[in-house]
Formats: structure tokens, C-alpha cells, sequence
């Protein structure tokens, strides 16, 4: 950590998602109105105490629906960066560690959904199950798992025939103490700067796919929304536009800082 924090990219990332965070969970604590609360009479109102950024078209509290959005925001990421990591990193592993059958497997089923743009295949997982945040954790879940199984795979190709590993194999060490003792270690580093580089796609991934209708649905308020809702007036009222997109490419660019922090870090 030290040597992350002596990076100028990684400190800088990782100062503006920790504002980001402080802001959002103290707007959480105090959040003034629920996001989906309607006054038609004081709708596109100035910034003031009452509201902070704010009111919409519909007279709803910008400030709240910024922190439910930065909380969708979080939330999608997060599920996608960990549940990629975790599949993706066992599939690498297996796929590097085996080879063979197990490889050609895993190694046809990557290409064939590398193939096959992301953009579509989240399309057609909401065509078939439906708008909602869990069909779109899913199909941004589904996006992310070739990232992590080609970053796992080729770190446990790289390292299953050194020294370390046949030390513990004459030892009598298990293939998952292997796996997960004496290899992964050695791979996280470059699978952390994938996980910061999957974070940030699935906030923009579903940023995306709400602006187009297709991801998370009314009331509830997600940036791509705001975005979305937000442009018509954007002559009239451009904060409506300006501040979800300020938020949303303040919280993009601090992970995308910390992840290349950790890549230059880890290169020296």
C-alpha cells in the first residue's frame, strides 16, 4: 500500500472517490426528501437550503436523487467487480492451472462471448427477462467475466511451472493450496487493476443502459436517467444535465486513476 500511495494517479483517484464516498454517505444520513417525492408547484427550482441542487421537471430533490443514483452507481459496480472477480478468477485458474479439455472449454466459450458485443448481449438478456437492477447486475456480470478469466489465466500459465509451485507439489501440497495458496497471491496485482477497470465500466455499462430506457426503471433515479430526463430541459435548466454527468465522471475517473496507479506501481 505504500507503494500505491506514493503514485500520484492512485493517491489522486483515491482521494476523489473518498470525497465521493464521505459526500454520499452523509447525504444518505441526512437525505432531505425521498427521491421519488413530487411538487409540481416548485419544480426547476434555484439551488437554496431546502435544495441543495435543486428540483427537477417534476419538482423531485436533485441532491436526493444524486445520492440514490451514486448508491445504484455503487451498488451495480460493486456487485459486478466482485461477483467477475471471484468467477472469473476461479474459471482463469482452473482453465491456466489444467489446461487441456478444461482450456479448450473455457478458452472457446471467452472467444465466442468476446465475439459477440457486450452492448447486445445485456439487449437481449433485458428483452428476454425484462428491465430491472438485477437483469442488468446480471448482464454486465456476463460482460466482465472474460476480462478476469484472460488476466487469470495467463498469470496461472506464467507461474504453474515455477520453482514455488513444484517445491509445494514435491511437498504434497493439494491443487487448490496451489491454486489459491501459493499462485493467486502472485496474480491479484494485476487482477486488482482489472477489478477497478470492471468497477467503472459497469457504472458506465448501466449509465448507458438507462439513459436508453433499458436499464433501471422510473422512480427510482440512476445517472443514466437523470441524464436521460434531464436533456430536454438542458437550454432551460443545464444543471439538470451538468451535475449527474460531473458526479458520474468524477466517480468513472477515480477508478480509472486507481486502477492505472496500481498498474504503474506494480510495473516497477
Amino acid at each position: 500500500m505504500r507503494k500505491y500511495f506514493s503514485n500520484a494517479a492512485f493517491l489522486s483517484g483515491f482521494c476523489i472517490l473518498c470525497t465521493l464516498l464521505l459526500f454520499f454517505i452523509f447525504g444518505y444520513i441526512f437525505i432531505p426528501y425521498q427521491y421519488d417525492e413530487i411538487d409540481t408547484l416548485n419544480k426547476f427550482a434555484a439551488f437554496s437550503k431546502e435544495h441543495l441542487f435543486g428540483t427537477d421537471y417534476l419538482g423531485r430533490d436533485v441532491f436526493s436523487r444524486i445520492i440514490i443514483g451514486m448508491k445504484i452507481s455503487l451498488r451495480i459496480g460493486f456487485t459486478v467487480m466482485i461477483s467477475g472477480f471471484v468467477f472469473g478468477t476461479l474459471l482463469g485458474a482452473l482453465s491456466g492451472f489444467f489446461g487441456g479439455v478444461v482450456d479448450s472449454v473455457i478458452s472457446k466459450l471467452v472467444d465466442s462471448e468476446m465475439a459477440f458485443p457486450g452492448i447486445l448481449l445485456a439487449l437481449m438478456l433485458i428483452a428476454v427477462f425484462g428491465n430491472g437492477i438485477n437483469v442488468t447486475i446480471l448482464a454486465l456480470f456476463i460482460m466482465s467475466l472474460p476480462r478476469f478469466i484472460r488476466i487469470s489465466r495467463s498469470g496461472f500459465i506464467k507461474y504453474k511451472n515455477s520453482t514455488f509451485v513444484k517445491s509445494a507439489v514435491s511437498k504434497g501440497a493439494s491443487n487448490a493450496r496451489i491454486l489459491f495458496v501459493h499462485i493467486l497471491p502472485n496474480v491479484i496485482s494485476d487482477l486488482l487493476v482489472t477489478c477497478t477497470l470492471s468497477f467503472s465500466l459497469a457504472i458506465l455499462s448501466e449509465s448507458g443502459l438507462s439513459y436508453l430506457g433499458l436499464g433501471v426503471q422510473a422512480p427510482v433515479p440512476s445517472f443514466g436517467r437523470m441524464l436521460s430526463e434531464g436533456q430536454r430541459f438542458i437550454l432551460q435548466r443545464p444543471s439538470q444535465v451538468l451535475i449527474p454527468a460531473v458526479f458520474l465522471i468524477l466517480l468513472v475517473l477515480s477508478l480509472n486513476l486507481i486502477g492505472d496507479g496500481i498498474s504503474e506501481a506494480n510495473q516497477k
